[in-house]
């Protein structure tokens, strides 16, 4: 009320006469004062109290009116007010003093106040306003002259501008006051019973907490208020019983019933309202006609508040409504509504009409929502992310899915998804949308102009308004059919829509399209006259907005002073008490502080059970800092990992064990059985990202409470749903993925490390086994992604399945079962990457042997017919075909010609049978060294750059196939050929092909990082041109769609695309560019090539075994490694015929070795085993055996075919050096020792 407002003494000085007076009078009783001077003075007590009675509807509970001179001056005063008196008593009586006592507070006018003495002994109402006049006159008075109305010493102070010729008072506005503005037929605005039905500027509303306003929350043609105090005032329409209370309607009156309660928040309906007080209970009144204040019975008004039980158990954080139905968010992150569903506004489906007590809305129950908002027929919330839905009427497109039919259930809005959104308001049939950014986008119902666009048309999509473009809104509130917009940079608002009722502040009733200034006391200082604020208001621009509501067609703002330098609300910053629960650190801390067998706090425990049961709080946790976890998409999951990490690391260290069993209950019973295959939104997927960072499943003993249902809920993913997963993992930390890899290893482990399989060797199908081997198997294809491997592939091997399981038999198993992906069989041939380096070497000599055994014995077959037809009958046929090995005869000579002539005859199933190479003219039977010097020699031969079969990248020393080569397919064919015959002979050979070759092989994808393999150089300028970002992109490269070679010294150019010579790269084609330039280098370029040496290689090594191996481990099968261990080697070395590893020959022996250079040394390997890299298995694979020479004279002497060495006695260490180093330089040639 008025008297509560608290002001600084000020004066308002009212205009002087244009001429100075020459006398000046101290007193009312001054024999120089008139009449008429008298009349005017008491006109201005009468102008005063009547603005006090009729404009601001003041409570007067007694006038007492002084009986004095003034008596004749105030007849017709007290006869206009009789009527509205019941009571006249004198307060007190003095010739210069007027008082009147208007409710709690004393009113005294006069020409000297400064004694109160005469007052004393009455009593003293708890306010005074005290008022002095000051006046003079000389002999040419002027009808118009104005008088001076001073307000002193008084606990409550109040200035006055008093024109005893001009009505309404102007009041200067009081700290932290607040206005509304718009209609006022039903009392909405608080101002009492005035005249005036439409309000056209801010006006000044006279309620005694408006420093302590809260929140307003206004409906069609009411309005209620809370204070920080928690106090629930109504005001306006109360024909449903929507203000809660049967007192005056018109101005702000208590709820009774509810001030035992601190109250938070209100929302408002056309005709009910709800309140939600800091324990999170729900308690409305009103209509009830469609059930929307979910109280579940037929009762269709509520005159006082009533709790909804419904919720009784739930902490709402949030609350909206529409017309007729009402919306309610818990801090579990559940979505509840009520009411009507005539248009969907429930998002419950179709079917459902009304719906009187509250109901989950399911399709949003794993989305962590951070707003909600509801129009008339329509609802919307906003996620964390920005992520908004929408469902319900959508006649004028208000939802902004463009279309105009009407959503049953929540539907994303896909076009503001990169909008950062923060904040909705709603009309009745419009949208308005405010971004993090301030920007400001609507859509739905135009026809007033509530869009903002300048037109009265329509949108289906949401639209920026281009007014506002550059301003930072904070705030935006919508009425029935207008919109308001605060930016405080500015110190304005903006309004626009309907203006009938004066709601736009505008000074004037008519709708605008475009946002125009409410004109306020807070409007800029450059402002016309003609913005100037209602009459009841000063012009004064001393106060800021701190908040705007608004509502059916009325609005209000509060106000603070600028001295005060309180920044305005932001409606882009969420209060915390509005928010769903997440996992933050102070919780963790205090569950860390609770002692082992300490008794939990309940607010603890009803904590930890409410953010680990529910996924939407658990997709609210551990977002990015700084609002970049917006724009959730496959590019970017907002999700702290490092943050996240840390956390379940605290939660591994709570000691209190009911906190850890509680959580872990939690996880297991509620959290991930609640998982969908289908969750609504990209946002809801980043529990998958956050769960696996539970201690919890590090342990394999809960593999079957967590590990199972979040392997069977995570493949079970719809497609784009697992995409996205897929692209999270791939691009999360290496630490992260192999913590993935990690878990799910220790479920297999757990399995085959059971005592039932150890002793049988075979695991039986189970559910868990299979769900961990299945998950397992998509991780291995994610880190075999086109971008490169996340982790080594060897992060995969379980060394200990050749220990548990019988590999070979496993392998026989699966080459005879005809579903090889039968689901109640477990086969580990089915998950190739889990076998290590020993287990796929034993795996391919197993499918060695079968090929050859099978290929022999076919040969015998073959052999024996033969013998019984050339027996029996006379006919002699290939005599090749029952042969049991392949035998190439070649020389050294003429090695490529020779090989290509005897290979020519032999079918695939021939070439599968043990392989046996001799040279013309040498002794040596082949037991394996021959034939590894026949593939070296053969290879350097072939690789010799005299055919130019195959371009050699300097940088990486690697060779490609040459696309201008004149050499026959056959050639290729042939080092596919032998290739494949290396494999199935285990020989290392050295072809020094990059990695690109053998994942073609195997038929994997191939892309930029092969390019690297091959050219460094080329690759980085590729990667370049991706990672150029400016326009100038053309200019600045100068390229085409086409690719330019050296040919013999001449330049040739191929074409990308059809007339690439005339396309320019651009910054919008660039990846297009790039994909197609190493598509050419890599597989149009050499396709025919390619495909010849492919047909040579498959047509050896044809069999499943490959599908075992990665392309690194292909290519280490055929070319070995350089994985160097000498230590290794000389651990594995063997000893016979007399020597010891502690023999004195041996022991100078490896002095000698390990002082040799890494090139020595490899030439030591390559003459002892024929090769100078090592096998797959890595240098345990190679076991030497060194065995005594008698004579010292002669060299070592190697026998490649058995890794053996002869190694003399040697007396000294010199003599031995010596020798060895001779030795090791012979590496071709072989003779019979």
């Amino acid at each position: 009320m008025l008297q509560n407002v608290p002001i600084d003494e000020v004066s308002a000085v009212a205009k002087t006469r244009k001429r100075r007076m020459k006398n000046r009078c101290c007193c009312l009783n001054c024999c120089r004062i008139k009449n008429k001077i008298k009349n005017k003075i008491a006109n201005l007590i009468w102008q005063y109290i009547s603005y006090l009675i009729f404009v601001l509807e003041f409570p007067i509970v007694s006038l007492n009116i002084v009986k004095s001179k003034f008596k004749s001056t105030l007849l017709t005063f007290l006869n206009t007010f009789s009527s509205y008196l019941t009571k006249f008593n004198v307060l007190h009586s003095d010739e210069n003093i007027i008082c009147i006592l208007l409710s709690d507070m004393v009113h005294r006018f006069g020409t000297n106040l400064k004694d109160e003495s005469s007052l004393s002994s009455k009593k003293d109402p708890s306010h005074h306003l005290n008022f002095t006049f000051a006046f003079a006159e000389n002999e040419n008075e002027n009808e118009n002259e104005n008088y001076q109305l001073k307000m002193a010493s008084a606990p409550k102070r109040l200035c006055i501008k008093a024109d005893t010729f001009h009505l309404p008072l102007k009041l200067i506005p009081n700290d932290n006051n607040m206005y509304c503005w718009g209609s006022t037929v039903y009392g909405e605005l608080g101002l009492g019973g005035i005249e005036d039905e439409n309000i056209l500027m801010p006006r000044e509303l006279d309620f005694q907490k408006a420093t302590a306003v809260e929140q307003i929350a206004c409906g069609e043609t009411h309005t209620v208020l809370i204070t920080k105090d928690g106090e629930v005032f109504s005001c306006g329409n109360n024909d449903s019983g929507q203000l809660g209370h049967e007192k005056p309607t018109k101005r702000l009156q208590m709820i009774p019933g509810l001030d035992a309660f601190i109250f938070k928040q209100a929302a408002c309906g056309a005709s009910h309202s709800v309140a939600v007080n800091n324990w999170g209970q729900l308690f409305c009144w009103g209509s009830n006609a469609d059930g929307q204040l979910g109280l579940g019975t037929p009762l269709t008004i509520a005159h006082t508040p009533r709790m909804v039980k419904a919720l009784g158990t739930s902490i709402v954080v949030q609350i909206a409504c529409g017309k007729k139905h009402t919306l309610a968010l818990t801090n579990n992150g559940e979505l509840y509504a009520w009411g009507s569903n005539s248009d969907g506004q429930l998002g419950l489906g179709q079917d459902v009409k009304i719906e009187t007590r509250p109901k989950l809305i399911t399709g949003l129950a794993t989305i962590p929502i951070a707003f909600i908002a509801c129009g008339g027929y329509h609802s919307i919330v906003v996620s964390k992310s920005g992520a908004v839905f929408g469902w319900g009427r959508n006649t004028f497109g208000q939802l902004g899915m463009n279309d105009i039919s009407d959503k049953y259930v929540p539907c994303l809005l896909k076009t503001l998804r990169n909008a950062k959104v923060k904040y909705v308001a709603c009309g009745e049939e419009f949208s308005v949308f405010l971004t993090m950014d301030g920007g400001v986008f609507t859509c739905g119902a135009g026809m007033y102009g509530q869009l903002g666009h300048g037109a009265n048309s329509n949108e289906i999509l949401p639209r920026q308004i281009i007014e506002l473009m550059g301003s930072v809104v904070t705030q935006i509130s919508c009425g029935k059919r207008h919109t308001l917009a605060l930016v405080p940079s500015r110190g304005k608002v903006y309004a626009w829509g309907l203006g009938g009722s004066g709601q736009l502040g505008s000074q004037t009733a008519r709708s605008v399209a475009t946002p125009q200034m409410v004109l306020g006391p807070w409007s800029s200082k450059n402002r016309s006259l003609a913005m100037e604020v209602d009459s009841a208001s000063s012009t004064s621009e001393d106060c800021v907005v701190k908040h705007i509501f608004s509502g059916g067609d009325h609005c209000f703002a509060t106000v603070t002073q600028k001295e005060d330098n309180i920044e305005p609300d932001d409606c882009r910053i969420y209060l915390p008490d509005t928010q769903i629960l997440s996992i933050n650190e102070e919780q963790l801390i205090a569950c860390q502080k609770v002692p082992v067998n300490a008794s939990i706090d309940h607010d603890l425990m009803m904590y930890i059970e409410t953010v680990f049961k529910n996924q939407a709080c658990i997709n609210a946790s551990f977002l990015l800092a700084n609002e970049t976890h917006y724009n959730c998409s496959f590019r970017q999951h907002g999700v702290d990992l490092e943050f996240a990490a840390r956390c379940f690391g605290m939660i591994s260290e709570i000691v209190n064990a009911t906190i850890s069993e509680l959580i872990h209950t939690c996880i297991a019973e509620f959290l991930l059985p609640s998982l969908s295959t289908s969750p609504p939104d990209i946002e809801c997927l980043r529990i998958y990202l956050i769960l696996p960072l539970y201690h919890g499943f590090a342990n394999p003993d809960n593999c079957t409470t967590l590990h199972k249902p979040f392997s069977v809920s995570l493949l079970g993913l719809k497609q784009e749903a697992l995409r996205a997963i897929e692209i999270w993992w791939t691009k999360a930390p290496k630490h992260y993925f192999e913590r993935l890899v990690r878990i799910y290893k220790s479920v297999v482990v757990y399995f085959i490390n059971q005592p039932n399989v150890k002793e049988t060797k075979i695991v039986s199908w189970n559910s868990t086994l299979q769900s961990g081997l299945d998950t397992l198997k998509f991780l291995n294809k994610l880190n075999n992604s086109d971008d490169g491997k996340i982790v080594p592939y060897n992060v995969f091997y379980i060394r200990e399945l050749t220990e548990c399981i019988d590999v070979r038999g496993d392998y026989c198993r699966w080459l005879s079962e005809i579903n090889k992906n039968s689901y109640h069989k477990i086969y580990f041939c089915n998950y190739p990457f889990l076998f290590d380096a020993e287990a796929k070497t034993m795996l391919l000599e197993t499918d060695q042997a079968l090929q050859m055994q099978s290929a022999m014995n076919e040969a015998a077959s073959r052999s024996l017919t033969h013998m019984l037809l050339n027996t029996f009958h006379g006919i002699n046929p290939d005599a090749r075909s029952h042969r049991q090995f392949v035998t190439l005869t070649v020389s050294r000579e003429n090695i490529v010609a020779d090989t290509f002539r005897e290979l020519s005859d032999y079918t695939s199933d021939d070439l599968k049978k043990p392989l046996r190479v001799k040279f013309h003219g040498e002794e040596a039977e082949d037991a394996g060294g021959v034939k590894k010097e026949f593939f070296m020699l053969l290879l350097k031969e072939i690789l010799d750059p005299k055919y130019g079969m195959f371009k050699e990248y300097e940088e990486t020393r690697t060779i490609w196939f040459s696309e201008d080569s004149f050499e026959d397919e056959t050639m290729y064919f042939l080092i596919g050929l032998m290739c494949g015959l290396a494999i199935y002979n285990f020989i290392i050979i050295e072809l020094p092909f990059p990695l690109a070759l053998y994942k073609k092989l195997l038929k994997e994808p191939v892309g930029l990082g092969d390019i690297k393999d091959m050219s460094p150089v080329l690759a980085r300028s590729l990667q370049n041109i991706l990672d150029y970002e400016e326009e100038d992109l053309e200019s600045v490269f100068c390229l085409n769609f086409e690719v330019t070679r050296e040919v013999y010294g001449e330049k040739r150019i191929y074409e990308l695309i059809p007339n690439g010579s005339k396309t320019p790269v651009t910054i919008s084609n660039k990846k297009q560019f790039v994909d197609l330039y190493v598509d050419y280098i890599l597989n149009k370029s050499v396709n025919s090539h390619f495909k010849a040496f492919y047909k040579g290689f498959h047509k050896v090594c044809g069999g499943r075994v490959l599908e075992l191996f990665h392309s690194d481990e292909l290519m280490a099968v055929v070319i070995g490694n350089e994985e160097y261990d000498w230590e290794e080697l000389e651990k594995n070395a063997a000893y016979k015929e007399g020597y010891t590893k502690d023999d004195p020959s041996i022991v100078l022996f490896w002095q000698c070795f390990h002082d040799l250079t890494l090139e020595q040394k490899k030439k030591f390997l390559l003459f002892l085993t024929g090769s100078d890299r090592i096998p797959l298995q890595g240098m345990k694979a190679i076991k030497i055996t060194i065995q005594p020479m008698s004579d010292e004279r002669y060299l070592p002497v190697a026998h490649t075919c058995f890794n053996l060495l002869d190694l003399p006695r040697y007396q000294t260490r010199e003599r031995l050096q010596y020798k060895l180093l001779q030795a090791i330089q012979q590496t071709q040639g072989f003779s019979l020792v």
